[in-house]
Formats: structure tokens, C-alpha cells, sequence
């Protein structure tokens, strides 16, 4: 169930409607234009429920996820249509769909849900809702840099803000830090018994996960911003690895959606592999794993039959022509059975567990290698760099399937593997972490503008760019919409195209693993 109201600025026409309605001020007519069937309320729990299976399945799902940020960060290619892979296909026109879709689905919603929250004075309710709304808004700032944020959301406020700004990403950063500092403090409160149960669909209405994830959520922001703002990002890591409810101690702590696996409620991406065979995995991706043995590969990957029962795994060079690329059809990988959920328009692969597998939104091993990073960094209190390093690729394995305890101590005693320190052992984290990020592409290329790792990631030979791309373009409807507080972002932040790198990114040189 979500409730009604438009993009950016809310409830626009609502407004308008509503402000006739009082102009008259008719009591019937306003009993007539209430709509039993679109109510302007509803319980937070359902609410709740579905803002946050819309931010996974915008997020981790086929077109932002699969066919766009995966593709630039390259652990997929473009086999068929291979437009998103010469970056054709990501332009505004293609993308904004992700930008709008966000505010007037999701994030409406989510605001809700913590106002209902604070009015009840159940943090617990709140707490999670302020969590998935900070995850939400930076998976937006990530991809576009400044957005509107801090005056977003209030179309049906008191006073409505209709043309909201877009926020510096310094600020909205910012406020991201203190958002899920309260968070993780309130939640703590003894004396709170309401919470979301069997409505939140992470992690059952357990407060002390949601913590978890709040603390964890924010050491990951916190280090995004090492290279532009150290002092920032030490004091943010500190705070959020020394939080009340700690963070990520565990795979069981990872933040997941278990898909129903219902025919309704599937993994998006088996919902996609049911139809369409156009995705490989990448060149760039397959040629990290493949020279370690990675036991992962044979779970992120299929072999092709080259001739007579002989299996082989390659990857697909992305950004090639449709006509290359296609010829490539048969002797490329295309993603692990895992993904699918069995029978397909063009063969049978995986099982029916296709259809439930988790979409992660965090993981412990994402946390363990940030310990790593900041141990090695000598940041924020941390020590033991390869010990954390270890713990975070065991992480990552068991995540995935590898549980066999000789196989992964084989894969890390290789000297390509086991940890070195210095800037070595840097590099060694950053294309770790890009690897356990597998299937969540703006993490990935996240990684790779922060440190430059895999230094392999280029633009592929018949891009229309000479460079991969640093964001998205702005929205085509919202700066017909809101041209004027778009522009200044623009001024502000850059020219809109794909080479303006957004806050985080504008220090390249401070990154030691960059050199």
C-alpha cells in the first residue's frame, strides 16, 4: 500500500485541490472529494513495507542496478542491446525515471512512516524508517551529486515547498551522519515496546539489528569521504564504530530482503532472467577472479559448452558494438544459476530459489573491509589490517556459498591474495570490497571513483566517452519542473555530465591506491 503524492516537491495537485476545497469552506464538499478508496492514511507497517521493497527493487534491482550501474562498474556486459554499455543509454532521458520514481515513491512514504513514528513516540518504528531513508537519499546523491533534500518531501507541509533546493552533497552528508546517529540513539530507549514486527521485511522489527545497520550504514558514509575530508571521515567512523548497538559482528547482522519467491514478491533479477539473455558477466570483473582460482567466480558465473561437454568460463569485454558483443554469445559467462529461477524463454537454469534469493543492502564483510581500510589508514582506533582483510573475504565467501574452511585458507595463503600492507595492501582492500559488492553496482563503482581499483575499469572500444562515467545527469522532467534550483546545483557543482565528479570524488590525488 503506498499513499498518494507526486515527485519532488509532494502532493501538488493534491494541494490544489485542497486549498479550493477550504476556499469554499463547505463541509460537504469536502465529505464528497474524500476518496474511500485513496486514503490519506494508513497504518505504518504496511507502509513501511512497501517503501522498502520499492527501494530495494529501484536500488538492487534490473534497470538501475542490472542494466546500468553494474554495467558502468563493469561486473556485467551488454551481450544484445548494448547501449548502456557505450553509455548511450544512461543518458537523463534514461535514468531520470530512477530520480523521480524515488521521491514520489519510496521516500514519501518513509517520511510518513517517521513522522507516525515521532508522533507515537515509538523509535523503533521511526528508527528504521530514518535508516532506509538515509540508505535511499544516498544511493541518490552517489549517483547525481547534489540533489534536493533538505526541502524535499514537503509538498503537503504547512507550508509547501513545491521547487525544493538541491543540497550541497557536503551538507547532505552532513545531516546523513546526524539522521543515523538519532537513529541508533533512540532505538536504544528501555522503555519502547512498538516496533514493526513481521511488517519490516530486513529484519522482523529487531531494534538492535536496525541499530546495527544505522551504525554500519554510517561507517560506510563516513569513509566515503577519506580522501575529501580525512578529519570528517576519522571523527563519522569513530562515532559510528563506537555507537550505541555496535555494528555488523556477523553475516547474520547483514542487511537483506529475502524475496517471498511468491510469483509476486521474486529476486528482481530471476524476474528479469525469466525473458532476457542479454547479460555477461563482465571481462574486467571475470579477469580479477579468474587468475586466483576465486572460488566465487563458478557461483557469479555459468560455463559455456565449447564443443562436446568441455565447460570454459570467459567474460565479456564490455562497451563493443551490438554486432561484436552478440557474436560473443556463446563463449561468454552469463551470471551464476543462483540468479534464476529455473525454467526460462530460452533454456532452464538455477531452481526455483532463483526467485527468493537475497538482495543485500549492507553486508559484515562490506564492514570488515572498512575496518581494514581504516586499520591500515591508522584511522579512527582501528588495528589489524590483515586480520580484518581475512575476516572480511571469509565474510564474502560464506555470503556466497563458499563454506569450506581449507578452501578459502587455500584461496588466501596465494601471494596475489594474502594480505601485504601499505599501499599494496590498500589496493588488496579496494578490489577485495569491489568484488563482495557483486550485484550491488553503485557500491562498486562507488569503490572504484573512491580508489581507483580495479585499475582495469576502462571505458570499453566503442563507448561514445573517452572516460567512464563520475554520475548521472540530472532529470530532463525535474529541470523542466524545478529549473532553477537545478541550474544552481549545476553551477555550484559542475557542468551536468558524466565527467563532474560529485563531492566525494573531486580529491582523486589524495587517494594513495589512485597513484
Amino acid at each position: 500500500m503506498r499513499m498518494k503524492f507526486n515527485k519532488v516537491a509532494g502532493a501538488a495537485a493534491g494541494l490544489v485541490l485542497a486549498a479550493g476545497a477550504a476556499a469554499c469552506n463547505n463541509d460537504k464538499i469536502t465529505n464528497l472529494n474524500n476518496n474511500p478508496n485513496a486514503p490519506t492514511d494508513a497504518p505504518a507497517g504496511p507502509v513501511f513495507t512497501n517503501a522498502t521493497r520499492l527501494s530495494v527493487s529501484r536500488f538492487l534491482g534490473t534497470q538501475f542496478g542490472f542494466r546500468q550501474t553494474e554495467v558502468v562498474a563493469q561486473q556485467f556486459a551488454e551481450q544484445q542491446y548494448g547501449e548502456e554499455d557505450r553509455y548511450q543509454r544512461i543518458d537523463a532521458g534514461s535514468t531520470q525515471g530512477t530520480f523521480n520514481s524515488a521521491y514520489s515513491g519510496e521516500l514519501e512514504d518513509l517520511q510518513k512512516v517517521i513522522q507516525k513514528g515521532d508522533a507515537l513516540k515509538a523509535p523503533r518504528i521511526s528508527g528504521p524508517a530514518r535508516v532506509m531513508k538515509t540508505w535511499d537519499f544516498s544511493y541518490l546523491t552517489d549517483t547525481w551529486g547534489d540533489i534536493p533534500y533538505s526541502e524535499a518531501l514537503q509538498g503537503d507541509a504547512a507550508t509547501p515547498i513545491l521547487s525544493p533546493k538541491y543540497d550541497a552533497q557536503k551538507d547532505i552528508y552532513a545531516d546523513f551522519f546526524k539522521v543515523l546517529q538519532k537513529a541508533s540513539t533512540d532505538m536504544q530507549s528501555p522503555v519502547v515496546t512498538d516496533n514493526l514486527g513481521s511488517a519490516d521485511p530486513i529484519y522482523a522489527g529487531s531494534f538492535s539489528k536496525w541499530q546495527k545497520f544505522a551504525n554500519s550504514l554510517h561507517a560506510r558514509l563516513a569513509m566515503r569521504l577519506v580522501n575529501v575530508d580525512p578529519t570528517t571521515a576519522n571523527a563519522e567512523l569513530t562515532a559510528a564504530l563506537t555507537a550505541p548497538g555496535g555494528v555488523f559482528a556477523s553475516n547474520a547482522d547483514n542487511a537483506a530482503l529475502v524475496w517471498p519467491g511468491d510469483g509476486v514478491y521474486n529476486n528482481p533479477w530471476s524476474d528479469n532472467l525469466k525473458t532476457r539473455d542479454d547479460n555477461r558477466i563482465s571481462k574486467t570483473f571475470f579477469d580479477l577472479l579468474q587468475p586466483t582460482n576465486d572460488p566465487r567466480l563458478k557461483i557469479f558465473a555459468q560455463p559455456y559448452d565449447t564443443t562436446g561437454g568441455v565447460y570454459k568460463y570467459a567474460g565479456l569485454q564490455n562497451g563493443l558494438t551490438n554486432d561484436a558483443s552478440q557474436a560473443l554469445q556463446g563463449v561468454t559467462s552469463r551470471p551464476g544459476t543462483i540468479f534464476y529461477a529455473g525454467k526460462t524463454a530460452y533454456g532452464t537454469f538455477g531452481t526455483s530459489a532463483g526467485a527468493k534469493r537475497p538482495s543485500y543492502l549492507m553486508t559484515y564483510a562490506e564492514l570488515e573491509f572498512i575496518r581494514a581500510e581504516a586499520a591500515e589508514r591508522g584511522i579512527a582506533g582501528q588495528t589489524g589490517a590483515a586480520a580484518h582483510y581475512n575476516a572480511a573475504v571469509t565474510a564474502s565467501m560464506n555470503q556466497w556459498g563458499v563454506t569450506d574452511a581449507a578452501v578459502i585458507a587455500a584461496y588466501l595463503a596465494q601471494p596475489s591474495v594474502a594480505y601485504q600492507s601499505g599501499v599494496a595492501g590498500l589496493k588488496q582492500i579496494a578490489q577485495q570490497l569491489y568484488v563482495a559488492q557483486f550485484g550491488d553496482g553503485l557500491q562498486a563503482w562507488a569503490t572504484w571513483r573512491r580508489t581507483c581499483q580495479p585499475s582495469t575499469i576502462k571505458q570499453g572500444p566503442d563507448a561514445v566517452l573517452d572516460y567512464v562515467p563520475r554520475r548521472f545527469t540530472y532529470s530532463i522532467t525535474d529541470q523542466s519542473a524545478n529549473g532553477t534550483n537545478q541550474a544552481a546545483a549545476v553551477a555550484r557543482q559542475g557542468p551536468d555530465l558524466f565527467s563532474t565528479r560529485v563531492y566525494w570524488d573531486t580529491k582523486p590525488t589524495a587517494a594513495p591506491t589512485c597513484q
